[in-house]
């Protein structure tokens, strides 16, 4: 299960930002048998930024490598929200930009245990952030 007790009672809300369809209908079954709720998806950079800035999210998971483009946009948006970022990619954490080393990064193809435990950590992240603990 997706750490629950961190969200006060309602379901993990995940914003999905990925280029292929399949796996971003991988992900949603997956935050679902988890307890979570996908409570937006993009798979174009132009979209990704509209839903970053105004979707209802407790994390966001973020492909790196998008057609047309990298996330990192998007991520910079998130990041302003105080949404915790976890990237996606085929090409490991090698290719994150200095600014979001910190960041998780959850390696592509990977399972339902592997999106739990990672969007666990994302949410534990932000319980002590400074700017949430304000």
């Amino acid at each position: 299960m997706i750490a629950a007790e961190t969200l006060n009672g309602h379901p993990c809300r995940v914003l999905v930002v990925e280029d292929e369809a399949l796996i971003a209908m991988l992900i949603e079954d997956m935050l679902h048998d988890s307890g979570g709720e996908m409570v937006g998806s993009a798979s174009k950079l132009t979209d990704a930024l509209d839903l970053a800035c105004t979707a209802q999210a407790d994390v966001a998971l973020l492909d790196l490598k998008l057609r047309g483009g990298l996330a990192y946009p998007v991520a910079d948006v998130l990041r302003q929200r105080g949404v915790p970022i976890v990237f996606t990619s085929g090409y490991g954490s090698a290719g994150l930009i200095q600014r979001f080393q910190d960041c998780p990064m959850l390696d592509k193809p990977f399972d339902q245990h592997s999106l739990e435990q990672v969007i666990g950590t994302a949410l534990r992240s932000r319980a002590g952030s400074p700017e949430l603990a304000a």
